[in-house]
């Protein structure tokens, strides 16, 4: 599990049991995206076995004759016998059974007898990509506390597979006499958890202050990418700030929040965030322990809903987006669906097609692609506009003797004329409430603006 990435890719193969509420669409979605996890965790999926159950079995998940069928393709890649499947071209030993769903210890650690490959369920595949793409301290933390969280309950089957000679210690140097490998485990799993809990906390109040002395530099103008993962929110996000953030057709290729200035800057000055991918069935566990870093999207002033509009299973996605920012009571924010990607649709004609269809059910909604200068150039007047809504417009006469305070107003306003007059210069200007009061202010301190209170 701890190979680099860069290495050869390990051969796997992917199980699912569709259900009868489950339709055929649906459960091909959901399995297309676990072999896309797969190829992100560093698997080539090499064989796919699927059953139609009313249920999971709750002995092996699969049904006997299925994973029979299975244990006899593990078998006969591992080159272990000829029959019953010499016809199945080989292609390397099996390393790991995926399961497109959360099954319990019981169930994988008897797939794992069954087949005599590790298994890995949907949560478990989750947990090790973001474990492996964290970078700060926060989001590793956060990580770490999911998976001791996933793995707490799975240690008695741990344990039941190394044997007798692995669940029971003496009393010497334990808390007390005949404390089981697995009480210990579990004792040292909810220390650690309390202790990056705390870690966490002291971060959070770190986290807020930064926050705070950012936003008091500047206006409240956050602006949040939210989406399905591998929507296109980096590469939107380069192409919005200019900046060199990590752009990869992966999915959870960015965990840590990324925060940069909208480019080129406009009054007011926008902050523009990305934030961790949504995906379908996400694990509790790290809704939560990523909620500091959701908190993004419920900082923002507006949100960015980026939705693949080459997906087809875009629709879905949305709703997963939907139900994830409503979960963190981020449902309330202003937010622009921006449908990406149309350039991944099919020729001039099948994108228009497209375009008018997303149009007519989606209402102010933008489609575009974010590798066309024009569409972003485009979204950036959209975002700006939105910030711009709520300015004044006034006007302003700095006196030849003030001349210090040109840089605070073209900071903090846009300047719409500059003209010289005898008293000094004449500004005709655009920016928020508290800025031009703000600048009146100092002009009338200086007792010299004939715009401004004198008395100040």
């Amino acid at each position: 599990m701890q190979k680099d990435l860069a290495d050869e890719p390990r051969n796997a193969i992917v199980a699912s049991v569709q259900r009868p509420n489950v339709s055929d669409a649906e459960f091909e979605a959901s399995l297309a995206e676990l072999r896309e996890l797969a190829k992100t965790l560093g698997y080539r999926v090499v064989q796919t076995f699927t059953q139609k159950r009313a249920g999971f079995d709750t002995t092996g998940y699969l049904g006997v004759g299925k994973r029979q069928e299975v244990r006899d393709f593990v078998a006969a890649q591992s080159g272990l016998e000829a029959a019953p499947l010499a016809t199945v071209p080989r292609t390397g030993a099996i390393e790991a059974l995926l399961v497109d769903h959360e099954i319990s210890p019981s169930q994988a650690r008897n797939l794992e007898l069954e087949t005599g490959c590790e298994v890995m369920d949907r949560t478990m595949v989750i947990l090790e990509i973001f474990h492996r793409n964290a970078r700060s301290r926060a989001a590793k933390a956060q990580v770490e506390i999911a998976r001791l969280g996933y793995m707490a309950p799975r240690l008695r089957e741990a344990a039941k597979l190394a044997g007798p000679q692995g669940r029971q210690r003496s009393g010497v140097g334990g808390r007390g006499a005949g404390e089981s490998h697995t009480e210990l485990d579990r004792r040292k799993i909810r220390d650690r958890i309390a202790e990056l809990q705390l870690e966490i906390v002291a971060m959070e109040a770190e986290r807020k202050t930064q926050r705070a002395r950012r936003q008091g530099r500047q206006s409240l103008a956050n602006v949040a990418l939210v989406g399905y993962t591998n929507a296109g929110k980096s590469t939107l996000m380069r192409a919005l700030t200019g900046s060199e953030v990590l752009v990869a057709n992966k999915l959870f290729a960015t965990l840590d929040t990324t925060v940069r200035t909208l480019y080129p800057e406009s009054v007011p000055r926008v902050l523009v965030s990305d934030t961790v991918g949504f995906i379908k069935n996400l694990p509790h566990g790290l809704v939560a322990s990523f909620k500091s870093t959701l908190d993004e999207a419920l900082d923002a002033a507006l949100l960015l809903h980026v939705i693949d509009a080459s997906d087809p299973g875009f629709e879905r996605q949305l709703e997963v987006t939907d139900t994830v920012l409503a979960e963190i009571s981020a449902d309330e924010v202003p937010r622009i669906r921006v449908f990406n990607k149309i350039d991944h649709v099919g020729d001039a004609d099948a994108q228009a097609e497209c375009e008018a269809a997303l149009r007519a059910k989606y209402p102010g909604c933008i489609v575009m692609s974010a590798r066309r200068p024009e569409e972003v150039a485009a979204l950036r007047r959209t975002i700006v506009a939105f910030f711009q809504q709520h300015l004044v417009e006034t006007e302003l006469l700095l006196p030849w003797s003030a001349q210090q305070l040109r840089k605070e107003i073209y900071a903090n306003c846009e300047v719409l004329e500059e003209r010289a007059e005898d008293e000094g210069a004449f500004f005709r200007l655009r920016g928020e409430p508290e800025a031009v009061e703000t600048l009146r202010g100092q002009c009338g301190q200086c007792g010299q603006c004939g715009q401004c209170d004198r008395t100040g």
